[in-house]
């Protein structure tokens, strides 16, 4: 694969990315002062069933429409959350968050059946599909996160005094409720439009890992978020890379080297900032070694059964009924049909539609999507956040080989 082609494929992604990583990081840093971590869970559960409920109605998703709909179900999660905080603390927002993300959640499950295909656009919903993004919805999420950001900056007193220190909020005279109306529905704008692409789970780890981190570093603002900023970008061009080379999701691969990211830095602000620096170093050496160990005896575990499984079943298949054949890795197939596309896009071209056919993972079908219009001349409608047996892609396929069939004989 040419590196233009992988740059066309994963750049968008990065991008939006980053732009993630810049309001969720100080978003984050809000919710882990507040201690309403799952609060993000619960405005992606509240968006999703605004998006469900305007699908009843014949909206799709990722419109306009849907999104006002999820918005507009967004501000009433908003002032629950708001009306529920009690300077007394008599019910934690943790327990009504919970509550709120229960009843939605329930109530999604109940409209899934009145919806044709409901839980399909569910799933898309909730797990978004950030590899697919395109050039105007990462302008469009960073001119209105960029929005938030300047709404944030501008009443920035009341939201840090609220986060950090409610009880003086309190005292102060500050309109606690209101302000955590305001908190609410800004925050709520931002997940409900970073769910639409990059799903619940990536978003979640947006917003809590860099958070994390930087309120380990420091306890400074500005160091805080230059930290989560900083983490971001290398904890996400690392994901990408390695989602390309292992054909790997994307998503799950950021959020695996997050996990790495944050373990490793924790070591080694331990080992820093403790009195013996040695002993601080043979101890997170011994956990290390503890966990590597753990994760070999499991590796050979799983390989030790897995050889005695196959040979028990080898014996028990009948002499004459063949083993079954190995799958073939499609990012090889992919590598292979975009050489012969490159060499001679006639002869390839059946094998590119064959290969679409089977529906492979998304990185290596954008290779050889793109590769194919390049090689035909011409684009057949493709969708590319759509799987392949959508309807708009089985007609981009019936496109496909209608342009290779041969012209018959007048």
């Amino acid at each position: 694969m040419s590196l233009s082609t992988l740059l066309w494929i994963m750049l968008p992604a990065f991008c939006e990315c980053l732009v993630l990583v810049g309001i969720h990081s100080y978003l984050g840093l809000h919710v882990i002062k507040r201690k309403v971590i799952f609060v993000d869970l619960a405005f992606a559960q509240i968006a999703a069933l605004g998006t469900l409920i305007a699908f009843l109605f014949g909206i799709p998703p990722h419109t306009a429409e849907a999104f006002v709909f999820a918005v507009f179900l967004t501000a009433i999660g908003a002032a629950v959350f708001a009306l529920c905080r009690f300077r007394r603390d008599l019910i934690p927002q943790e327990a009504v968050i919970g509550l709120v993300y229960a009843i939605t959640a329930a109530t999604a499950i109940l409209l899934i059946d009145k919806a044709p295909h409901g839980a399909e656009h569910l799933k898309e919903i909730m797990t978004g599909s950030i590899l697919w993004v395109k050039w105007p919805s990462v302008a469009l999420a960073a001119v209105v996160y960029a929005a938030v950001g300047a709404f944030h900056y501008v009443f920035r007193r009341p939201f840090l005094l609220i986060s950090e220190a409610p009880e003086r909020a309190f005292e102060s005279g500050l309109r606690v409720r209101f302000w955590d109306f305001l908190f609410y529905l800004s925050f709520g704008v931002v997940i409900t439009l970073s769910v639409d692409v990059a799903g619940v789970l990536i978003v979640f780890v947006f917003l809590v890992a860099p958070a994390i981190l930087a309120i380990l570093v420091s306890d400074r603002l500005v160091v805080q978020l230059l930290t989560g900023w900083g983490l971001g970008v290398v904890v996400t061009a690392l994901g990408l890379v390695l989602a390309y080379v292992k054909d790997l999701s994307t998503g799950p691969a950021v959020i695996a080297v997050y996990g790495v990211a944050l373990l490793v830095a924790a070591g080694i602000l331990h080992v820093v900032r403790a009195p013996r620096r040695g002993a601080a170093l043979g101890r997170a050496l011994l956990v290390t070694a503890g966990f590597a160990a753990a994760g070999a005896a499991l590796v050979l575990g799983g390989r030790l059964l897995g050889a005695r499984y196959r040979e028990a079943v080898a014996h028990e298949r009948p002499a004459s009924e063949p083993e079954p054949a190995g799958e073939a890795n499609p990012g090889e197939e992919a590598e292979e049909i975009v050489r012969a596309l490159e060499a001679d896009p006639a002869a390839a071209a059946d094998r590119a539609v064959r290969f679409l056919t089977g529906d492979p993972p998304p990185f290596f079908r954008a290779t050889v999507v793109s590769k194919l219009i390049e090689a035909l001349g011409a684009d057949p409608g493709f969708a590319e956040d759509e799987p392949m047996d959508s309807p708009a892609n089985r007609r981009a396929l019936e496109a496909v080989r209608e342009l290779l069939r041969p012209p018959e004989p007048r």
